[in-house]
Order: structure tokens, then C-alpha cells, then sequence
């Protein structure tokens, strides 16, 4: 896995979209919340969510997400064309998240995997970095940086891969073409916002439709099934995780911004981070807690200015008490690459692979 030394830190494009999302803020106001509670400290948010149990958090985690998900429906897969590619095929695709909402992919199968030979499956969420055009096709590695060709890498260990598009990304862009980009991010956000759900409640669903596809199939171990993400799709595998106990092992890369980080440094993060009302039960390790006792790790760079180390560290703490308590704590790992930004490193992706030949092989 190479890295380039021009990532060091977020680009141009992540600092343009970021600039641009000014109106997250209006998550916390679908919460209904007196803004006195909106910004209670953090001290009082772990007070709060340490006097529940992680089933009682768990339930209050999807109360604020949005409520419960719609009784799932098959998914239908339509396959739309096979690229051959050496030692693997990629089959493009569609799926049913709900009637009428097709999802497309690129799943990824080595050559040697049959019904007869199946292999555990591995979801890859995209990353965002300002980039709605790459979606699915960066990991796929049909486009974008060969850092993040990640779906490939995984394919060559023997896994089945499959890379959907995120709303927004990808096919899934404004199919009108009134508005582009940011534009109609922000308009599937405000959205959901006045439907009473969040836009990390719509990622979740659709995640858990891909994993249902994954487990439709003959030729994947679907008691062996895993996740990773860079950025915002580390964000969407601690947002799945803990709703989907499919997933045995969850990965995420260079992404575990805390509430707190975010208000003490004032920045400006994806749309999905935000569960509306969250922060009076938890910050968002508190989320990722929830995943125990299955199997999690995280990378981070010391120097991403996208996840504030100093709170992090604090926020992974937190993570390794609920696994203690869980009686499992070799289940959770984390490094830390110093004097590194928002990256894929070689040492980072050897922790990814390890982590899911020790948990899905």
C-alpha cells in the first residue's frame, strides 16, 4: 500500500468542502433541545451515558439517529456488467435499499472463490474529501488515489469486497442536476433533518442493505463479515457498527472526531458525524464503545488536523474501558502514527490487514 507524500495532511478539496458545510449546526436544532442542554459539557454527556447500560445507550443511540429502520425488503441484485481484472473480476451492480432506491456498487471477487471455496466479505465504505465524482470507483480502484485503492488490496488477500456508493457520491448524485456537490449534500441532509431522522441514520440503513447483499451470496462467509473506511467511511463504520452485530470486525482509518474536538477547535466536519441530540448521552467514541464485544480498531495520524489527537486519546480510552468491561479487551486495538495527517500509511494498512486475517480468517 503506497502512500504520497502531497496527502500529508487534508487537501484542498476537504478544505473547500469543509469551509462550505456552515450549516451542520442546524442537526442539533432538529432535536427540539433548549440550547443549554445542546452544549452541555462533555463531563456531563459521560455522566449521563454511565449511568446506562450499553443496551439502554444502544436503543437511545437509535432514538436519536432517527428512530427505527423500515422492515427490510430483498435487495434484488441486478448485476450490470463484469470487468476481468487480474486475479479478480469486478462485478458492477445495483441493489434494493427500499423500494424504489437502488444502490450501485462494484463488488470485487478473487478468482479462486467459488460457492464450493467461499471467503469472508469485506464492506468498504468510500472517503469524501470534496470528491461526489469518485464514490465507489476509488477502492474499486477504477479511479482516484492509489492510496485509497483499498478494495483491491483487500481483494488480493482473498476477501469478497464489496464498495457501494454513499448518497451523494458516485451514480448518486442529483438526478434532476438542479444542484451539485455540497449543494445537494446539503439538501439530502436538511432532508432527513425534517423527516425527524439524520443523514447518518439513511448511511446506516443502506450500509446494513450491503451487508445484506454480501450475505446473499453463495460464495461469501456471511458469519465472517468486516468493514473499513478512510475518513468519512471510518465515520460510517463506527455509525454501523454498533447496529449491525453481522459485522465481526470493524476497521476505520483517520477518522474519530469528538464532539468535543470539534466545538474546542471549531471545525467543520461531514454531515453523518452529527446524531442529533447525541451529546447528552455520549460524544461519538461513546458510539463506537457500542461495537463491543466484537472486534474494532482504529488508525489515526497524531497530526490530522480532522480528528484533534488530544481528545481522541482521551476518546479511545473510553472505547478500551467498555471492552474491559465487556471482558474482551484484546478485541479493541488502536495506533497512533506520529507526525502524520489524514493519510493511508504502509504502517496503518499493516494494522488493517492484520486486524481482519485475526478476526475474519
Amino acid at each position: 500500500m503506497k502512500t504520497y507524500a502531497f496527502s500529508s495532511g487534508p487537501n484542498n478539496n476537504r478544505r473547500r468542502f469543509l469551509k462550505s458545510q456552515l450549516i451542520f449546526a442546524l442537526g442539533a436544532c432538529a432535536t427540539g433541545l433548549p440550547i443549554s442542554e445542546a452544549h452541555s459539557s462533555p463531563s456531563n454527556a459521560e455522566n449521563l451515558g454511565g449511568e446506562k447500560s450499553a443496551e439502554e445507550l444502544r436503543d437511545q443511540y437509535q432514538k436519536c439517529l432517527g428512530g427505527p429502520f423500515p422492515d427490510l425488503t430483498p435487495v434484488h441484485p441486478q448485476v450490470r456488467e463484469i470487468i476481468q481484472k487480474d486475479g479478480y473480476r469486478i462485478e458492477s451492480l445495483t441493489y434494493e435499499a427500499q423500494p424504489g432506491n437502488r444502490i450501485p456498487a462494484l463488488l470485487l471477487i478473487p478468482d479462486n472463490v467459488t460457492a464450493k471455496n467461499p471467503a469472508p466479505g469485506i464492506a468498504v465504505w468510500h472517503q469524501h474529501n470534496g470528491q461526489y465524482y469518485l464514490g465507489k470507483s476509488e477502492p474499486a480502484g477504477l479511479a482516484g488515489n492509489p492510496m485509497h485503492h483499498t478494495g483491491v488490496a483487500l481483494v488480493r488477500e482473498g476477501y469478497v469486497v464489496i464498495c457501494p456508493d454513499a448518497l451523494c457520491f458516485g451514480e448518486r448524485q442529483d438526478p434532476t442536476g438542479r444542484l451539485k456537490d455540497g449543494a445537494y449534500e446539503r439538501f439530502e441532509f436538511l432532508t432527513e433533518i425534517v423527516r425527524g431522522r439524520s443523514m447518518a441514520w439513511r448511511n446506516i440503513l443502506e450500509m446494513k442493505r450491503a451487508l445484506d447483499v454480501l450475505c446473499s451470496r453463495h460464495d461469501v462467509k456471511s458469519d465472517r463479515l468486516g468493514c473499513y473506511g478512510h475518513s468519512m467511511g471510518s465515520t460510517h463504520s463506527w455509525l454501523v457498527g454498533p447496529l449491525e452485530p453481522r459485522l465481526k470486525c470493524v476497521v476505520g482509518n483517520c477518522c474519530l472526531p469528538t464532539y468535543e474536538g470539534i466545538e474546542e477547535e471549531h471545525l467543520l466536519h461531514c454531515f453523518p458525524n452529527f446524531v442529533p441530540g447525541w451529546k447528552l448521552h455520549g460524544d461519538t467514541p461513546d458510539i463506537a464503545a457500542l461495537i463491543a464485544p466484537r472486534a474494532l480498531h482504529f488508525n489515526l495520524g497524531e497530526k490530522d488536523s480532522g480528528t484533534p489527537i488530544v481528545s481522541a486519546k482521551r476518546g479511545l480510552e473510553r472505547i478500551s474501558d467498555a471492552y474491559h468491561k465487556a471482558g474482551v479487551p484484546d478485541n479493541f486495538t488502536s495506533f497512533i502514527e506520529p507526525d502524520t495527517g489524514h493519510v493511508l500509511t504502509d504502517a496503518m494498512w499493516n494494522h488493517v490487514k492484520n486486524c481482519f486475517e485475526r478476526h475474519l480468517k
